[in-house]
């Protein structure tokens, strides 16, 4: 059984997308990190896994699609709330997070059949997908997170493990206002999109 696993925040002002204050405010920033998060919740309905979960902090809202398990994120640190989300996956899984709207289907829709795990760079130095045919939470905990040097020391630990790794395109996780419109530009017929136009809009105004 193939899960697809998205870790997310509860969009809510001044919990998510801090980095976008300024030039947007927390409500406008809240309204992005929805717009990001219903754009990849939809692509991964679209995919054939056998499971979809969302690992959630805080509480899901209108913006959540039909056919997703939702379990909450464990308390600690980004390492070890992405390993206890492998934690709960009895085969292979692939992980992501709700900074990427730009990401397709066919991306997520990995094989196993001559790798082991599957790591998708983040144009920041972190990684915006995982994926491990056998989940270990080992292979996460005590992983450096949310720095430059992220995604080549998660790729370090997996390639140690002796694994056979496999790379996924790089992505641009939104972060700060140019990534988003550098991700707008690359999936301008999202809803991530349709909302930073609208913003952008009012602003203007």
């Amino acid at each position: 059984m193939t899960t697809l696993l998205v870790i997310a925040k509860e969009p809510r002002p001044g919990r998510v997308k801090t980095r976008l204050t300024p030039p947007f405010s927390p409500e406008e920033a809240a309204s992005l990190a929805e717009a990001a998060l219903t754009d990849t919740l939809r692509v991964v309905a679209g995919t054939p896994a056998d499971r979809r979960v969302l690992v959630l902090d805080g509480s899901p809202g209108d913006w959540l699609p039909a056919g997703f398990e939702v379990v909450p994120q464990c308390a600690g640190g980004l390492d070890q709330r992405l390993a206890a989300a492998f934690s709960g996956c009895d085969g292979p899984a692939l992980l992501i997070g709700m900074d990427t709207p730009q990401v397709t289907a066919e991306l997520l829709t990995v094989s196993f059949d001559d790798c082991d795990a599957w790591i998708g760079a983040a144009t920041d130095g972190g990684f915006w997908a995982l994926g491990l045919a056998r989940p270990d939470p080992a292979l996460l905990v005590g992983v450096p997170m949310s720095t430059p040097h992220t995604g080549g020391a998660q790729r370090d630990r997996l390639r140690e493990a002796g694994l056979r790794v496999r790379d996924l395109p790089p992505l641009t996780d939104v972060d700060d206002a140019a990534d988003a419109e550098t991700v707008a530009a690359q999936a301008p017929h999202g809803r991530f999109a349709a909302e930073l136009a609208r913003l952008k809009a009012g602003a203007a105004r």
